[in-house]
């Protein structure tokens, strides 16, 4: 038998190392922890009536969550993302696939990003490095999305996690270049997205001068690609070791792009319903999970997705409506306080407060 191509065990490696493995920043939290929601005792709602629903990209959600993209181009996560698909279908939130990186070179490996068949309506997000989308033309950046039958393309930015693997990308001159060319000639919404070290607001506001709408922050706090690449990799683990913990931890990246006019989706460590809320006050129109979707599903299968979604959502729903919100668009900056090193951040950065 054929040895499968190294970006294909990469693949496959990061699903296990992830599923299995302690991956997750080690010291640095989400700073979430420093934000209190501001409790309302009189209240005129009924708690089954509170309106989680959003519209994201041109699509009705039933909850402000966003399932963000993790894996693809493997036989072995082919049924993973085909099963969550079926799941974020069910539930009405959004779905996005891991980079498409691998069909550049192999395109008979699409099967493993498709899911329209199991789930027609989802809000699907497409994804691809800007590494790779710099070499690409626009019509083939927008092809590889399109071939799957996405809503919308994320470009990635992944500087720290390519830095740390071996033979990663170590150039990342054009970016912004890149970025402002697919935002004027894609057919599809582009979404800038980090992966796992947050964003600080000279990017943002560069981001926003060349016209971008839509920025996932995937702050710091959460999964650490760095940390990923240095367990895979001992050659680069002093590196990996140094930069396990790098990044603007995700409440100070959405306290960072607030007020840009972009579209904010907050991920990075959120696990809990009263985190997303919490995320929402800061700024965010959705909220994004990856890991523990997927050890809901390593744990119990698509039972266990449903469970850990019950459960999510259920507190998500009781935090809106004690900060006296009837519905999603209610949760604004004014309801959150913040202290600790969140507040020291804003201060020293000189951000708004709200």
């Amino acid at each position: 038998m054929t040895p499968a191509p190294e970006i294909i065990n990469r693949k496959v490696s990061h699903f296990d190392l992830c599923a299995h493995q302690a991956v997750e920043f080690r010291h640095k939290t989400t700073w979430l922890e420093a934000v209190e929601l501001v409790h309302q005792p009189l209240l005129e709602t009924h708690l089954e009536e509170i309106d989680l629903s959003v519209e994201v990209l041109g699509k009705r959600l039933a909850y402000p969550l966003l399932i963000t993209g993790m894996t693809g181009g493997a036989e072995e996560v082919g049924r993973f993302n085909r099963d969550i698909a079926a799941v974020a279908e069910r539930w009405g939130i959004g779905f996005g696939v891991g980079s498409q990186r691998v069909l550049l070179r192999h395109p008979e490996l699409k099967h493993t990003f498709a899911v329209r068949e199991v789930a027609p309506d989802v809000l699907l997000l497409g994804n691809l490095g800007i590494a790779q989308a710099r070499e690409l033309n626009t019509r083939d950046c927008v092809r590889l999305a399109e071939q799957i039958g996405a809503d919308a393309l994320c470009i990635h930015l992944n500087a720290a996690m390519e830095i740390i693997q071996e033979h990663g990308d170590y150039d990342f001159r054009g970016s912004l270049a890149t970025i402002e060319r697919l935002v004027a000639e894609s057919s599809l919404p582009i979404i800038a997205k980090e992966t796992g070290c947050g964003f600080a607001r000279e990017s943002g506001q560069q981001l926003a001068r060349v016209g971008v709408r839509w920025v996932d922050v995937s702050g710091a706090g959460g999964t650490s690609w760095v940390g990923v690449e240095t367990l895979r990799h001992r050659a680069l683990r002093n590196l990996g070791e140094a930069f396990w913990d790098w990044g603007v931890p995700t409440a100070a990246s959405l306290c960072e792009l607030r007020g840009l006019e972009l579209q904010l989706i907050a991920s990075g460590g959120i696990r809990t319903g009263l985190q997303a809320a919490k995320a929402l006050a800061l700024g965010a129109q959705l909220v994004g999970m990856a890991l523990p979707i997927l050890r809901a599903y390593v744990a119990g299968g698509t039972a266990g997705v449903d469970a850990f979604l019950r459960s999510f959502t259920a507190e998500l729903r009781v935090a809106l409506m004690l900060c006296g919100c009837a519905r999603v668009s209610d949760l604004t900056p004014a309801h959150a306080v913040l202290s600790g090193q969140l507040l020291e951040w804003v201060t020293q950065r000189a951000l708004p407060v709200r």
